[in-house]
């Protein structure tokens, strides 16, 4: 999955996220949101539960607990802590809203507003988002 198109674009992204505690496959996820946000969640269970070298005995809970970073700053530690979570949570609330809603933006108002909507609420998503994680890993 690293060697397929999506897997290069996150390993492309992973220095942008990695201050957020995310790996490749939580940058893909959320690439993927773009389209809706629901496909977060669609996307991270096939990324994290379709590793054809296991055997599939194993959930995706297990799975999500087990994963550790494989490349960066944090290789060989666990992925999914209560605060990569919350960040993510955070990023998920916060940025670029579905195509459809930047497309009413545009066809209401104008093409700036839409691009500005995108730009805006995705640079406070993850400003917000890398804050949290930050500030985090300092009181923990």
């Amino acid at each position: 999955m690293e060697k397929s198109y999506i897997g290069q674009l996150g390993h492309l992204i992973q220095p942008i996220i990695e201050p957020m505690g995310w790996d490749w496959k939580i940058g893909v996820s959320i690439i993927t949101g773009l389209a809706a946000k629901e496909i977060i969640v669609s996307t991270m269970g096939v990324l994290y539960h379709s590793n054809l070298e296991d055997d599939n005995t194993f959930n995706l809970q297990t799975k999500l607990k087990e994963q550790k970073h494989s490349v960066g700053k944090y290789k060989g530690e666990y992925v999914f802590s209560p605060l990569v979570a919350y960040s993510l949570m955070l990023f998920i609330l916060i940025y670029f809203p579905c195509v459809a809603v930047i497309a009413a933006i545009n066809r209401e108002a104008n093409w700036k507003w839409a691009v500005f909507t995108m730009t805006y609420t995705t640079a406070l998503a993850y400003i917000v988002s890398f804050l949290a994680y930050q500030i985090g890993k300092l009181i923990i």
